[in-house]
């Protein structure tokens, strides 16, 4: 990606004592358009040169930032881009789902470090504790000592109201039990002195998509992802909206009907659970679809019917969201394999021209490029992205 097609930043602010603001905003500059000269950070953010050499010495001298290679061939002395150091900081990601959990190490950069996997029937939450200690405990192992002191947190991406639904899936009233009342963040203090931050498993996957994947595009948004149940994500001017309740892109909730008509979820219809129950009434085992990696191929009798009723959902929704907010793109992601996901898009953006949109500005229609990743990565960037960079307030909506 160029500088001149990504988001530009806001101004930072020469008066002391906001050193700490200026700072992530250099930090975030480098995080979204790669190594840069001190020089082009000073234009970009309208901060003084003497005042951006001085931070930009203390982020080496702390470790974040690293210098690169001279650039040469202009006229004075060679420029030296500073950029991210892999290994000035760390965090841990767990994401919980409804048929699996992944756990992930996180450096500076984005880069997942090492990551282990678990698939369940239903999650027990004795179980994922204990996952989760013992894999914080074999992973940080793997670290020197001083990198592990450089962990800044625990980020964990689950489903909100995870006990809800539970019939659904095939789970009984005693794991539904085993999760009422029970507070994971408490708990995982109980073992851990990280800082930790929960937030729902769909939004996680728009923090990625936003931070890592084709998200870093668009301005405003809404994002699917597709799991066991369907969920989504709002990115406006260029940052993930939460809402005051942290539940904002709920868009797995949102109205529909079902077959014979009556009211009825778009998470009833456009959720790979559907796909799974479709597959085990047909007499095969549907554990693959919930493997990383795997191909659906051998599911096609049943793969096939569920794109086409998942997008015609998907394609109503879609456009139903853009006439709260006039989104430029609706981007589309989930648990399943790359070519899967080309054709429910591809699908999803042909029925929307089938649809009326008289007073409504269609949208692009683009893949997610995260994949069934983007939960685990998300969850694992926010601690690193809340000590060291911009939220919203750092961006600014142009392209």
């Amino acid at each position: 990606m160029t500088q001149e097609n990504s988001r530009s930043f806001s101004s930072g602010v020469n008066q002391s004592g906001v050193r700490d603001y200026n700072e992530r905003l250099l930090l975030s500059m480098i995080q979204r358009l790669g190594p840069m000269p001190g020089s082009d950070m000073a234009r970009q953010s309208n901060l003084s040169a003497q005042t951006v050499s001085v931070i930009l010495r203390s982020l080496e001298a702390d470790g974040l930032l690293i210098k690169g290679e001279p650039q040469r061939g202009r006229v004075g002395k060679p420029r030296i881009p500073m950029a991210l150091n892999p290994a000035g900081s760390f965090s841990f990601g767990l994401k919980i789902g409804r048929r699996s959990a992944d756990l992930a190490l996180m450096d500076l950069m984005g880069e997942v470090r090492a990551q282990t996997h678990i698939q369940y029937h239903y999650p027990d939450p004795d179980g994922l504790l204990t996952f989760l200690k013992d894999g914080i405990e074999s992973m940080s192992a793997e670290l020197d000592p001083e990198q592990r002191d450089l962990i800044c947190g625990i980020g964990i991406a689950a489903p909100f109201e995870l006990w809800k639904r539970h019939e659904i899936i095939g789970a009984d009233d005693r794991s539904y039990d085993s999760w009422h009342g029970r507070d994971i963040v408490k708990e995982v203090a109980g073992f851990s002195d990280l800082p930790i931050s929960l937030i729902n498993d769909a939004t996680s996957a728009c923090y990625a998509e936003n931070t890592f994947g084709q998200g870093r595009k668009f301005r405003d948004y809404a994002y699917f992802f597709i799991g066991a149940f369907a969920g989504g994500g709002v990115v406006l001017n260029g940052a993930v909206y939460e809402g005051h309740r942290e539940n904002a892109g709920a868009l797995g909730s949102l109205i529909t009907r079902d077959a014979e008509g009556r009211p009825a979820q778009l998470m009833d219809r456009a959720s790979i659970f559907w796909l799974e129950a479709a597959i085990r009434d047909a007499g095969q085992d549907p554990k693959l679809l919930w493997t990383q990696g795997a191909n659906w191929s051998d599911f096609e009798t049943q793969v096939g019917p569920w794109i086409e009723m998942a997008a015609q959902e998907l394609a109503m929704a879609a456009l139903s969201c853009c006439a709260v907010i006039d989104f430029e793109a609706i981007l589309i992601d989930g648990a399943f394999p790359a070519a899967v996901r080309k054709r429910l898009v591809h699908r999803v953006a042909e029925l929307s021209r089938d649809i009326e949109t008289i007073g409504l500005y269609r949208p692009e229609f683009a893949e997610g490029h995260v994949g069934a990743n983007a939960r685990v990565l998300g969850a694992a960037y926010r601690p690193i992205a809340s000590q060291y960079f911009l939220g919203s307030g750092g961006l600014s909506s142009s392209l």
